[in-house]
């Protein structure tokens, strides 16, 4: 049982230390802008269908 765990672990440390590509500082800032851009485009987008849903709504509660 415990030979399975350690020989997992070690399966692990060697994928991750040995098979895994990294990606460099520049490609790491540039997907961070890119999601960051991207979740300030659909947070606009919410708050704008949620305003003019709230106005329309105030619109239809009106009469």
């Amino acid at each position: 049982m415990f030979n399975k765990i350690a020989n997992y672990c070690k399966a692990c440390y060697n994928e991750l230390a040995h098979n895994t590509t990294w990606p460099s500082a520049t490609e790491l800032t540039h997907n961070a802008v890119v999601v960051l851009s991207a979740s300030l485009v659909i947070a606009l987008l919410v708050f704008l269908m949620d305003w003019i849903f709230k106005n329309f709504m105030s619109v239809v509660y009106s009469f």
